[in-house]
């Protein structure tokens, strides 16, 4: 079964908006068993709007719209629909008192806007909606069918997980199931995790089972699909190709699930091992720190950090030689090494760790180019540091630090000796 998605509003064209609805129908339906062909993301204009829901029905067996179902002017889909399918608008009762009912209860004046999104379209079915006032709506145009739906992400889910699911079971039946798994691995290439260590796979892949290769900064994000007539068939299906993964590559992966980050993991790890952590940036500038803390529950492991951006602060903060910020400079492992130990002292955790390099686009020499970083490390058990050779670009630069940074204290939490992209740790 073929399923399509149309995402409306100027705000997804422009920018001002980023389009998360349409990632999220796409991971939905994929795992019900369709298989997504095409995403429309088009303006709020009434032609636009009535060629893609058109131009989708007419092949696709369900097609999913968002947005355009406001209150306000340019709030024009329902318009679209009323054209598309010869209609005219009718009041639902329903929708009507529960809409009155939120105005009266959150004591907002109830406006003629409010009263027109209770009027539906008399040839669709409605699609009731609890979490906001904007009614969705199933049409059937030849056995090809097609959801509007609000474009604000609650609501849409809400419509989706319990009004649309519905319509789809009771219309296609068991279309079969897709179970996706999401595998992050963090400190190695893609092209050297593909080639080097999973290798070739292709005797485990076949047409129900998928896998494919998602890098980022610092990162590579492994999605395997696979298909059977039941969850448990699909998780079967799947099953040998995530032990060859894990066999080759288990170094590499901080764990799994779609929206899993390196320092929810990292923190996870400091957790359970009861360690505490600072950090002392330079060429990262807070962004080790702000990784750490975006996680909820963090202060129960970062104790804080110090941003010695400059030589003096390193020095008079951080307990780093002037001498050595003389002789070998801040971009060094001896001033690596020593921004480590200092904060960690210096604010009383377990484990210190520091950044230091040249950021760019300026600054570099032959010696120390553009990209070139310092990461310093401390622990009772450990103090090393490592040098990396980044790209020209500054916050590129600064992101893979990070990332190395992060990837780099996981592993020796673990006691993995190999480093990301197997540098080499350098001791005092």
């Amino acid at each position: 079964m073929t399923a399509n998605i149309i995402s409306i509003g100027n705000e997804l064209l422009i920018g001002d908006t980023i389009n998360t609805n349409a990632s999220w129908i796409g991971e939905f339906l994929t795992e019900l068993g369709f298989r997504v062909s095409r995403i429309y993301t088009i303006s709020d204009d009434l032609d636009e709007i009535k060629h893609a829901i058109s131009d989708s029905l007419s092949y696709a067996d369900l097609t999913i719209c968002t947005g355009g179902l406001g209150p306000t002017h340019d709030d024009i889909t329902k318009v679209a629909a009323l054209e598309l399918f010869e209609s005219e608008l009718i009041l639902d009762q329903r929708t009507l008192d529960y809409i009155k009912d939120i105005f009266e209860k959150r004591n907002i004046p109830f406006s003629a806007s409010n009263f027109d999104q209770a009027k539906i379209p008399d040839v669709c079915e409605v699609l009731f909606n609890k979490a906001g006032t904007a009614p969705g709506m199933w049409f059937n145009r030849n056995e090809k069918y097609l959801a509007m739906l609000p474009g604000v992400p609650y609501e849409m889910k809400y419509l989706m997980q319990k009004e649309v699911i519905i319509k789809i079971r009771n219309v296609f039946g068991d279309i079969g199931f897709i179970n996706s798994k999401y595998i992050k691995t963090a400190g190695v290439g893609e092209s050297t995790l593909a080639d080097n260590y999973i290798g070739d796979v292709s005797m485990i892949l076949n047409e129900n089972v998928k896998l494919a290769y998602l890098p980022k900064a610092g990162s590579v994000t492994l999605r395997l699909n696979s298909k059977g007539n039941s969850r448990e068939e699909a998780n079967h299906n799947m099953q040998q190709l995530i032990d060859h993964i894990y066999d080759k590559a288990g170094d590499y992966i901080y764990g799994e699930g779609r929206d899993l980050s390196l320092e929810e993991a990292l923190g996870n790890l400091l957790s359970s091992k009861k360690y505490t952590v600072s950090t002392a940036e330079s060429c990262t500038g807070g962004l080790i720190a702000n990784l750490l803390t975006d996680v909820p529950g963090s202060s129960k492991y970062v104790l804080g950090g110090i941003i010695a951006y400059s030589n003096e602060v390193k020095e008079k903060e951080l307990g780093v030689l002037a001498d050595d910020l003389n002789s070998v400079g801040a971009v060094s492992k001896e001033v690596a090494l020593q921004m480590a130990k200092g904060v960690a002292k210096k604010l009383g955790t377990d484990i210190g760790i520091s950044t230091t390099g040249i950021a760019g686009p300026d600054g570099g020499t032959e010696d120390k180019p553009v990209g070139t970083v310092w990461m310093g490390f401390y622990s009772d058990e450990w103090h090393f540091a490592i040098k990396a050779l980044f790209t020209k670009d500054r916050l590129m630069n600064k992101t893979r630090t990070a990332v190395v940074s992060l990837e780099t204290l996981r592993r020796s939490l673990l006691g993995i000796e190999v480093m990301p992209y197997d540098l080499e740790k350098q001791t005092v």
